[in-house]
């Protein structure tokens, strides 16, 4: 592996091929008003690193939100903040958000995607209502949100301010901030019908596992 793609790791939010190449890139461009790329990435090449980013239908390297540069430096602190207290607790080593590509473990990538999906269509007054409200979610809850945000509308340009999209936003920004987790998620939320038993995201973990839905045997007949 190359010394430019060493460095990249080595200043990631957690990325560590040897254990997932599944990772997000958030590419923060030099420009002051040019928008910020998120996309997402299956693979990693230890010649090439992650695989190239696509506004197609490709899912590996798909670009799931442009967000704008005055949102994004909105969100950064307290991402940057958030991220690296979780790290830490992972005896991890802290990342930074730097020009260009920022490698982005999956778990994070995706607690990540969901708070700017939230705010990408917003009135800029409501993203602190947001931070709140996201951080009033445990981590199964974002994975959770994600995962079915990204299946039914999860391209970044297609389909923004769709479906699970406006949703999200909607329960992140316009919810009432009343200090935990299942107060603030919306009905839309806790009556799909494919949802999680919220009662088991009392506590947090930092496991992805336990948020994976099961499917059912067939029935013999």
């Amino acid at each position: 592996m190359n010394e430019t793609l060493l460095a990249l790791i080595k200043n990631s939010y957690g990325f560590d091929p040897a254990e997932s190449r599944h990772h997000f890139v958030v590419e923060i461009p030099r420009g002051g008003d040019a928008p910020i790329k998120i996309s997402e990435h299956l693979t990693w090449d230890d010649e090439t690193g992650s695989s190239p980013v696509s506004s197609g239908a490709t899912q590996d390297g798909q670009i799931r939100v442009i967000l704008a540069r005055i949102k994004w430096d909105a969100i950064a602190d307290e991402t940057r903040t958030q991220f690296n207290l979780r790290l830490k607790r992972m005896g991890r080593k802290s990342g930074a958000w730097r020009v260009g590509a920022n490698l982005v473990r999956r778990e994070l990538g995706k607690e990540l995607l969901l708070l700017a999906w939230a705010i990408e269509d917003a009135d800029p007054a409501l993203i602190p209502t947001a931070i709140v409200n996201w951080n009033g979610l445990v981590p199964e809850e974002r994975w959770w949100l994600y995962t079915q945000t990204a299946a039914a509308t999860g391209h970044g340009i297609n389909d923004r301010g769709r479906g699970w999209r406006k949703a999200v936003r909607y329960a992140l920004t316009e919810n009432p901030v009343v200090g935990n987790a299942e107060a603030i998620l919306p009905e839309y939320f806790q009556r799909a019908s494919s949802g999680p038993n919220w009662s088991l995201f009392s506590e947090s973990t930092e496991t992805e596992v336990k948020t994976e839905p099961k499917e059912e045997e067939p029935k013999k007949s």
